[in-house]
């Protein structure tokens, strides 16, 4: 079968939007779950968080919210957010979570609308977790969570969720269809088109 990397950070809804809407392609491709930081993203490819942008923030909650119910999944934002979900992320480390344990804790994030930072033993409990204090200060876990951020971001993703399959990023819960195609045309991407769209340079480069 198929292999694929799946990077997430529960702080992402459309990573929870996104797990859900991989059914399909499990069907097909082994994927397996990969905790990362986002906030290490952002940094390294100096770029904003969607909700670093006041309008676009609720935008993005509001989209959320739509497209939850079209997918007919529960959904409910915490009641802040952005959260920090270091301590989260290093727990999804430390248990080596797969789909079982990944799909619990955004339901307890996304479905509920709870917010694991604050409420971070009951995250632990939900997840049969009696020492996730002990887990996430592990210096191994820690590290862990750095490499699969900076391996990540040398494959080229630069956001959450991002399925890299065959060295190929497809970023975004809208992506699904796009990685389906890609497995059943393996050229895809050696299209003149493609090809076109990776030889168009930069015009305007805005100052920092």
């Amino acid at each position: 079968m198929e292999r694929a990397l799946w990077h997430y950070d529960l702080i992402s809804p459309f990573a929870y939007l996104h797990f859900h809407r991989l059914a399909p392609l499990r069907e097909q491709v082994q994927i397996k779950a990969v905790p990362v930081l986002f906030a290490g993203m952002l940094k390294h490819w100096g770029t904003k968080g969607p909700a670093e942008t006041a309008p676009k923030r609720l935008h993005t909650y509001q989209y959320c919210v739509w497209q939850a119910g079209v997918q007919g999944i529960p959904f409910r934002m915490p009641p802040r957010h952005p959260f920090n979900s270091l301590a989260a992320q290093r727990l999804m480390v430390a248990l080596e979570a797969g789909d079982e344990v990944v799909e619990k804790a955004f339901g307890f994030i996304f479905g509920e609308g709870r917010d694991p930072e604050v409420e971070f033993d009951a995250l632990a409990a939900r997840l049969g977790v009696g020492d996730a204090a002990e887990l996430v200060a592990r210096p191994e876990v820690k590290q862990r969570l750095v490499a699969n951020t900076q391996q990540a971001i040398g494959q080229g993703v630069f956001g959450v969720p991002s399925l890299v399959l065959h060295g190929q990023v497809f970023w975004g819960n809208d992506t699904v269809e796009w990685a389906t195609r890609f497995l059943e045309e393996p050229d895809l991407f050696e299209r003149p088109e493609y090809a076109s769209a990776r030889a168009t340079g930069a015009g305007v480069v805005r100052s920092s």
